[in-house]
Parts: structure tokens; C-alpha cells; sequence
């Protein structure tokens, strides 16, 4: 299994991946606090710095880069400083900004403000709600121009409102049409929110953590066979070809059409931080379907790729090195992002 994962991380490399979904600018404001405000019983934070990140689908574009793909963005964002924003950080990355559609919602941002490395606060400016028309024609126009350049599609769903019914319909038809005219099988992999799974009924893969799954599947998982069962009903509500549920220090578990689960345990060595893990996981996993990977071995490539990225403080990214390293039994030294 080492030497045939060891061969799927060098196969990545220049996979091209279409993500499409909820884009998100993360701003951090770091500081310090040594008092109390005499207005009001907060603490008065006294700005050091100010950073901003690729968050969202945006992310997940991000750490395909960083495991040696190739990847283009599609979704909403506003005409504005955010936006820009936005662009210069994908460019910054020499990702195209082609599949980006300037919207009438503000691009949405979420910040944080830090103080003594602990959260004090943090505010979303964003417009959540069913795209318009005219948006969904401008992402739909891209597909059809540009959905046969790519190995596989993973879409973002943070339920802001971008991955709605009309656009995963428009998506999912494309990506059976490409198949019918080229013979070109596209892994279309989606990281969920809850809220309606009908809305991905038919895509190749979900891959829900824990709570989401049980939300979905309307039961409490508290067993291995609850496990499994919890598994093909979301199957069965999806239509997907496989379920993965990412269960944080538990591991992972697969179950596809047809077979039997699989138990997929965590090689993380310790745990300090799991923001975007999720990214991590979704991006490893589409690119190992695009290198034409067994559902089994995407899925443990993409557990070896979360459990390094949680042994990171901050929003991190993992690389093919860390992934080899870990394959051939050495160790992955914890590092400290700035975030």
C-alpha cells in the first residue's frame, strides 16, 4: 500500500481541478491587550497586524496548489477592495481568476481578531441567498466553455448559497455530457453542508465529518455499524458512487456502492489545530480520483494529508514532500503558520 500511495503522490503533480463553490476572504487582525475598555467590560486590542488569506473554496484551491496541482476557482465575488483582494491572492498563486463572477453580494469576508493567540472576536460581512439569474448564467457559460480542461471538479459548499439547486443541476448534466461526447470520466467530489443533500444527487463522492453526517442521515452515530448504516443511507440519498466520513482523531471511513465499509485510521502523530483540515482532505482526494485512484487509495492518501495539516498550528497547507515523508516512516515537525 506505501509503495502504491508513494506512486499516486508523484501521479498528482499538474492534475488540473475545477473548484466550484462559496469563496471567502479570511482577514486575521493580530494584537496585543494589557486593559479593559472604561466603556464597556471588553478588552481594548492594540493592532500589531493585519493578514489576509485565502478561505472557502478559495483554500481548497490553495492546497491543491500546494500538493503539486494545478487548480481554477469558480464562484461569486463582489465588485469591490475584497474582491481585489481576492484576485491578487489567486494570482499570487498563478491561478486563473477566469471562472471568478463579480456578483451584486458583496465578496463575503469573515474576521478574526487575535489577541495573546486566542480569539477575542470575530465578525462575517457577507450576502447569503439563492444566486440571480444572470450569476448562475455567467458560472453555467463557464462550465460549457471550460468543464472538459479538467481532471476532476470538487465543489465547496458553505451554504451561503452559491451551490444551490439550479447551479449543481446545470453542473452535474455538463459533466455527463463531457462523458458522453469525450468518454472523459470527471470525479465530481463534494464537501457538504447538510442542508438539502438532495442538491448533490448524483455527483461521484460526499465526504460529510462526523455531525454532518448524522444530520444528514437523521441518526445518532455512536457505533461502527451505526457507522455503515448512517453511510448508506446518505448513499442512497445522494446517489453518489461512495461516502467518506471524516471522523477528526477516529479517522476516516469509506463505504462505496456495492462493498463493504472501510475503516481508514488516522496517521496523525498529534493534533493541534484542525482548520481546513477539510480543505486538505477534499483536495488530496480529488486529485488522487484525477490521477485515477481507487476511491480506497484517494482516501488514504487525503487521511496521510490531514494527518500531517493537523499537526500544524494555524491555517496550513501540506506537500508532497510531508506526504512522502510520512509514507517512508519519517517524522513531520509541527510548524507554526502565522494564522
Amino acid at each position: 500500500m506505501k509503495s502504491e500511495l508513494s506512486k499516486l503522490v508523484q501521479l498528482i503533480s499538474g492534475k488540473k481541478i475545477l473548484v466550484v463553490g462559496d469563496i471567502i476572504v479570511d482577514h486575521f487582525i493580530w494584537g496585543t491587550v494589557s486593559r479593559i475598555s472604561p466603556e464597556a467590560p471588553v478588552p481594548v486590542v492594540n493592532v500589531t497586524r493585519e493578514e489576509f488569506l485565502l478561505g472557502g473554496g478559495a483554500n481548497v484551491l490553495h492546497n491543491i496548489y500546494s500538493l503539486g496541482g494545478t487548480a481554477v476557482l469558480c464562484g461569486i465575488i463582489g465588485d469591490d477592495e475584497m474582491g481585489e483582494r481576492l484576485q491578487d491572492l489567486l494570482h499570487g498563486l498563478g491561478a486563473s481568476t477566469a471562472g471568478l463572477v463579480k456578483g451584486r453580494r458583496p465578496t463575503t469576508v469573515k474576521t478574526r481578531v487575535v489577541a495573546q493567540g486566542q480569539q477575542v472576536v470575530r465578525f462575517d460581512r457577507e450576502q447569503t441567498g439563492a444566486l440571480s439569474d444572470s450569476a448562475v448564467a455567467s458560472m453555467t457559460a463557464f462550465l460549457d466553455k471550460n468543464l472538459s480542461d479538467f481532471d476532476a471538479v470538487i465543489v465547496s459548499d458553505y451554504y451561503k448559497g452559491v451551490i444551490g439547486k439550479p447551479l449543481m443541476k446545470t453542473l452535474l448534466a455538463r459533466v455527463a455530457r463531457v462523458g458522453e461526447e469525450s468518454g472523459k470520466k470527471i470525479p465530481v467530489v463534494v464537501d457538504p453542508k447538510p442542508s438539502e443533500p438532495e442538491r448533490f444527487f448524483g455527483a461521484s463522492l460526499i465526504t460529510p465529518n462526523h455531525m454532518e453526517a448524522e444530520k444528514m442521515a437523521g441518526m445518532t452515530i455512536e457505533s461502527v455499524e451505526d457507522l455503515r448504516i448512517a453511510a448508506g443511507i446518505l448513499l442512497e440519498k445522494t446517489g453518489c458512487e461512495a461516502v467518506l466520513i471524516t471522523r477528526g482523531e477516529a479517522g476516516m471511513a469509506l463505504l462505496e456502492k456495492g462493498k463493504k465499509l472501510v475503516s481508514i485510521p488516522t496517521t496523525a502523530q498529534a493534533v493541534f489545530d484542525v482548520t481546513g483540515a477539510g480543505d486538505t482532505v477534499i483536495a488530496a482526494l480529488a486529485l488522487g480520483l484525477a490521477a485515477k485512484a481507487s476511491y480506497t487509495d484517494a482516501a488514504s492518501l487525503a487521511n496521510i494529508a490531514a494527518g500531517v495539516v493537523v499537526g500544524k498550528i494555524g491555517t496550513a497547507t501540506v506537500d508532497q514532500n510531508e506526504l512522502l515523508a510520512v509514507l517512508h516512516g519519517e517524522e513531520v515537525a509541527t510548524t507554526f503558520s502565522s494564522c
